[in-house]
C-alpha cells in the first residue's frame, strides 16, 4: 500500500524557517516526480513546488521563488521543502504528491499527482 506521510510543520515566526518532510512507502519512488502543494483557510489548494523524477528539473511558483527550496533523497524515499523567511501568507496545509513518470517538473500539476498525503500544517505568525 502506498503511503505518503509529511512531517515538520508547525509554528513559527514571520521571517522564520521550516523543513517539512515526505516520506513515500509502499514502493520504490525513483521513477516519480513529488510536487508539494497548499491549502489555506478559504483558497483552492496551489502548487508551490514541484521536482522531476531525475531531480534535474524543479518548479516554484512565483510567490516562493529564492525562499523556498525543494530536493529529494531517492535512497530514503524521502522529499523535503526547505522554507525560509516565511511569511504570514504562508500558512497552509502542506501536501506532497507523487506522480509516476519520467515527467518535468513544470508539468507536475495537481491534476496529474497518482498519490497523496494527509497534509502537515504551516502556521506563520506576524
Amino acid at each position: 500500500q502506498v503511503q505518503l506521510v509529511e512531517s515538520g510543520g508547525g509554528l513559527v515566526q514571520a521571517g522564520g524557517s521550516l523543513s517539512l518532510s515526505c516520506v513515500a512507502s509502499g514502493r520504490a519512488f525513483s521513477s516519480y516526480g513529488m510536487g508539494w502543494f497548499r491549502q489555506a483557510p478559504g483558497y483552492e489548494r496551489e502548487r508551490v513546488a514541484a521536482i522531476s523524477w531525475s531531480g534535474r528539473s524543479t518548479y516554484y511558483r512565483e510567490s516562493v521563488k529564492g525562499r523556498f527550496t525543494i530536493s529529494r533523497d531517492n535512497a530514503k524515499n524521502t522529499w523535503y521543502l526547505q522554507m525560509t523567511d516565511l511569511k504570514s501568507e504562508d500558512t497552509a496545509v502542506y501536501y506532497c504528491a507523487a506522480k509516476e513518470g519520467r515527467i518535468v517538473a513544470a508539468d507536475l500539476d495537481e491534476g496529474r499527482m497518482d498519490y497523496w498525503g494527509k497534509g502537515t500544517l504551516v502556521t506563520v505568525s506576524s
